[in-house]
This record gives structure tokens, C-alpha cells and sequence, in this order.
């Protein structure tokens, strides 16, 4: 069981270090970072890496959901892809954390 970190910007001119600094004090040791718009998962490379590589009981840590997806239809399938593949996700600056119920209540709710 470990912590993956994904921190994402949508431009060029935008920084990840602040998101990454955020992973890291949450624990993760892997963090994945890309500039690349969140309104699709197409053509988010390092997300998909992610994806492929996370295993039961892990857990993906981002700063918030918008990091993960723009679009309640993205977070849906992640949301759903994570579950049946016993990983949890978490946010850091959120109450999100879908392996308590509140947290999953809270992710509910936002949807």
C-alpha cells in the first residue's frame, strides 16, 4: 500500500511545485506531473501512467478533484475505475478520501 501523488496545470506558464510540495508532505514518494488541459483524459500521459501502474490498497493523492478531472463525467469513470480496483483516492485540500465514508459522502455530494 503507497501513496501516488498526480499534480496537473492546464499551461505552460503555471507551476506544479506548490501541488507537489502539497503530495509530498502528504506522503507520497511518486508524484506524476503534467501541464495539460482537464477537460479529457485523452492525451494525459502521465495520468494514464499513473492509472496503469496502481495497484490494490494503493492510494492516489491529488491537491484537489480539479487536478484529476474537469468534467463530472471523468471523475465519474476514474472515480469508478479506482473502486473496483481497490484504490483509494484522496485529496489534500478537500475532505475527499474514498476509503472513509464521509469522504466518500463529500465526493458524492460535489457530484
Amino acid at each position: 500500500m503507497a501513496l501516488f501523488g498526480y499534480a496537473r496545470v492546464s499551461t505552460t506558464d503555471q507551476d506544479v511545485s506548490l501541488q507537489e510540495v502539497a503530495l509530498r508532505n502528504a506522503g507520497c514518494q511518486t508524484i506524476r506531473a503534467e501541464r495539460k488541459s482537464g477537460s479529457e483524459r485523452t492525451g494525459r500521459t502521465e495520468l494514464q501512467t499513473l492509472l496503469d501502474f496502481l495497484r490494490e490498497g494503493d492510494t492516489l493523492v491529488v491537491t484537489r478533484i480539479d487536478r484529476l478531472a474537469r468534467s463530472m463525467k471523468d471523475l465519474q469513470d476514474i472515480v469508478h475505475e479506482l473502486k473496483g480496483r481497490g484504490i483509494t483516492l484522496k485529496a489534500t485540500e478537500q475532505p475527499i478520501d474514498t476509503g472513509t465514508a464521509a469522504g466518500k459522502a463529500f465526493l458524492d455530494m460535489l457530484g
